[in-house]
């Protein structure tokens, strides 16, 4: 599920709208602009690394925070028969092969640097287009997917033929995990601005219209203008430690610099520029899949069931 559990919208101030679904604020204040839309994405993350960084750099910072429930999946000899309990309902967007090949050397990077980190399966990797709940009873989500069956394969499907696309890949950060996030297209070398006119947000809102049409209501934690998928972590502390357990404030500083490093080359090699169209760091939502409904334990990307899968292109 999603990397960030601070759910503050970093980007800006919307008009009040109207509208019950919380993804046309920002589109109204954007004026349907995707320039305009990506120019508030773009300014969340910068905004949320920027606040990040001086917290982990910080001489009061304390240390990673440790995803206590992921630690004990992940050690079945310390914690037998532990199991997490959280329920989910959602619908995922599944990034294309040139993307997991991306995230993986974004992981191997990573693990120079911080070699403990939890980094996300391939098979796993996934952006949470949207979150209809969280954290219930199995018995309460088969209810939910009982009740929007019918209107599921709309959903599933919508990618055919709303190819929202995402590009400028940057890797997003707080003391808990790490993530690959991107930007709603607007118009970079190859595509037209009329063809990334129908922007990601465009998407989240028309998802959640349809999903509240089949009578449920979305609980989602979180709407801001993020588009990211979870590629690691902290589950110890040990890579940022010294042998009595204290911070070492030097691995955390050679943790930012890794990722400035990172996001640096990801600028020069796969951003659109000049004469280059840069594709593999792009995304159109959709491309080899369609949409994933699933549902259960599925908050580190394994685990729970696949209701259904929509067609890709």
């Amino acid at each position: 599920m999603a990397a960030y559990y601070t759910f503050q919208d970093l980007s800006g101030s919307n008009t009040p709208s109207s509208s019950d679904n919380p993804y046309e604020g920002l589109l109204e204040a954007c004026g349907n602009d995707a320039v305009r839309v990506q120019e508030r994405y773009e300014t969340h993350r910068t905004n949320r690394n920027a606040l990040q960084r001086a917290k982990l750099l910080s001489p009061d910072f304390s240390g990673v925070t440790i995803d206590e429930i992921l630690a004990k999946i992940e050690d079945p000899q310390g914690h037998p028969g532990f199991k997490d309990w959280r329920h989910c309902l959602v619908f995922w967007a599944r990034p294309p092969g040139h993307i997991r090949s991306l995230i993986a050397q974004v992981q191997e990077r990573l693990r120079e640097v911080a070699p403990s980190l939890w980094t996300m399966p391939p098979p796993n990797l996934h952006m949470t287009a949207l979150e209809i709940t969280h954290s219930l009873t199995s018995e309460e989500i088969e209810a939910l997917v009982n009740q929007m069956r019918p209107g599921v394969p709309d959903i599933t499907d919508y990618t055919m033929d709303h190819r929202a696309r995402l590009v400028k890949p940057m890797l997003s950060f707080d003391a808990q995990a790490l993530a690959l996030s991107f930007l709603p297209a607007a118009g970079e070398p190859g595509r037209t601005a009329e063809e990334d006119a129908y922007t990601y947000h465009h998407l989240r809102r028309d998802l959640h219209t349809k999903a509240e049409a089949t009578g449920v209501k979305v609980a989602s934690r979180y709407v801001i203008p993020s588009a990211h998928l979870t590629i690691g972590r902290f589950i110890t502390k040990k890579d940022f430690e010294d042998g009595e357990g204290n911070l070492l404030h030097s691995s955390i500083e050679k943790l930012i610099a890794k990722i400035e490093e990172i996001n640096e080359w990801l600028r020069q090699e796969y951003w659109p520029q000049p004469g280059n169209t840069a594709t593999e760091g792009e995304w159109i939502v959709g491309q080899e899949k369609g949409l994933e409904y699933r549902k259960g334990t599925l908050w580190y990307g394994g685990g729970g069931d696949t209701v259904h899968l929509g067609t890709g292109f």
